[in-house]
């Protein structure tokens, strides 16, 4: 604009010298009147190819720089006649075309990535220096039990509530961990990062390995179980048949009596080995309907007998409102067995156990006052015949597991802040 101007104002002051020539020559001789004129019309030319050699020329470069700077890649300029001006838009607009090109072909993958990202079966949080969440695919706030991702970007990993939440502020940047929750879900979590613009960005990487590990895990155990409980319940059934007939012919009491209790001994083997076995025989789940609060008050009478002579409560708080879902009574009684008889144990003596329904969810929890369960202990409770007791053979929560899986119910088991141990199911709506 102030080149145009400037030769705007040159040419308008040339124009005036001419006539202020052509005035002061009008009553001279004709010669001096023509060269005066001649001169004029020589600026005028001169002016002009001024302008398309130099002013014009510049104006385009200055054209091409504001295009560049608006990043509009779809203009182009307009030869202007000069043989190296006019190399230069070539090579401008070649350019233009490249980064055009370029610019579409990122559009492109940037919406490929996108679109691979919120269909992924895996987890993806992307976020940036802070660790401050900027991008959470669906299936990360599933895992995470995040309902709104509004709740959840802009906010560091380290201050998000849950279980899988701490556990990924734990993974440091470049390793990949395999965590196992007391929810009985396992994932593998990796913090790795990606260049965008020169710039490293972190992101963490969600696999939800559950379903392929208990599947394993099941295979293995039932195979090793079926092998042991075929071999030993076959000895001690010979062994048994020996003893007694060993015990019938004995003559000497004291013999009689140690053959006796070898006997007993292996009754308590074959029996032993039968509770593993009947893990892997734990049968198909018959769901119907069943209203909640009436089906636990019904078994609270029963459960009540577990505690008898430890001086523990058993509390129910039946749900506001009556709900009915589906399960199998037979199977879920034995859960409510084994996860009562463990906080019994839990308490030893003196204390409260607690059910409580919850209409909403739907679904109910056992809570109870006992020695609670430390983070160390929350990863490995279900893991197969892992037992914090001493006696213990770990096959409670291996049963229970087992059964809510079948019933398609989400749990965790955990000590809370307020000293409680909740085992908390919910029932699929």
């Amino acid at each position: 604009m102030r080149r145009n101007l400037i030769f705007i104002i040159l040419s308008v002051l040339i124009v005036a010298l001419g006539v202020a020539l052509f005035m002061i020559v009008r009553n001279t001789a004709a010669l001096s009147f023509f060269v005066v004129e001649a001169l004029l019309a020589l600026c005028l030319l001169l002016l002009w190819a001024f302008y398309t050699r130099l002013i014009k020329p510049i104006n385009t470069i200055a054209n091409g720089i504001d295009l560049l700077r608006e990043q509009d890649f779809s203009s182009r300029l307009s030869p202007v006649g000069q043989r190296e001006a006019d190399r230069i838009v070539e090579m401008f607009n070649g350019m233009m075309s490249r980064l055009k090109e370029e610019r579409l072909h990122v559009r492109e993958q940037n919406h490929f990535l996108d679109l691979l990202i919120a269909a992924s079966p895996m987890g993806i949080l992307i976020c940036d220096d802070d660790d401050r969440v900027m991008v959470a695919n669906d299936a990360a706030l599933r895992f995470l039990d995040i309902p709104d991702r509004g709740m959840i970007e802009g906010e560091r990993i380290s201050s998000l509530s849950g279980q899988l939440a701490e556990a990924l502020s734990a993974v440091t940047q470049g390793s990949t961990n395999t965590i196992r929750l007391s929810d009985s879900m396992i994932y593998r979590c990796a913090r790795l990062s990606f260049m965008d613009k020169g710039y490293s960005h972190p992101f963490v990487m969600i696999e939800k390995l559950t379903d392929e590990v208990i599947k394993a895990e099941k295979g293995a155990y039932e195979k090793v179980i079926r092998m042991m409980a075929h071999e030993v319940n076959n000895s001690m059934a010979g062994v048994g048949s020996i003893l007694d007939t060993a015990v019938s012919v004995a003559s000497d009491p004291d013999m009689a009596e140690a053959l006796d209790v070898c006997r007993r001994r292996c009754e308590s083997m074959s029996r032993f080995i039968t509770s593993f076995a009947n893990v892997v025989k734990i049968p198909q789940a018959h769901l119907a309907p069943c209203e909640l609060n009436a089906f636990i008050s019904d078994a609270v009478p029963m459960l009540e007998s577990l505690c008898a002579g430890r001086n523990i409560s058993l509390r129910l708080e039946p749900g506001a409102d009556d709900v009915t879902v589906m399960l199998d009574r037979v199977l879920m009684e034995q859960v409510l067995i084994n996860l009562v008889k463990n906080s019994a144990e839990s308490i030893g003596r003196d204390g409260d156990i607690i059910i409580s329904v919850d209409s909403s969810a739907p679904g109910f929890c056992v809570a109870d006052n006992g020695a609670g369960i430390d983070k160390e202990t929350q990863q490995k409770i279900f893991t197969p015949f892992f037992s914090s007791k001493a006696d213990g053979r770990g096959l409670g929560l291996l049963f229970v597991g087992e059964v809510l899986n079948r019933h398609e119910c989400s749990f965790f088991l955990r000590t809370h802040a307020d000293g409680l141990t909740r085992f908390s199911i919910r029932f699929q709506l």
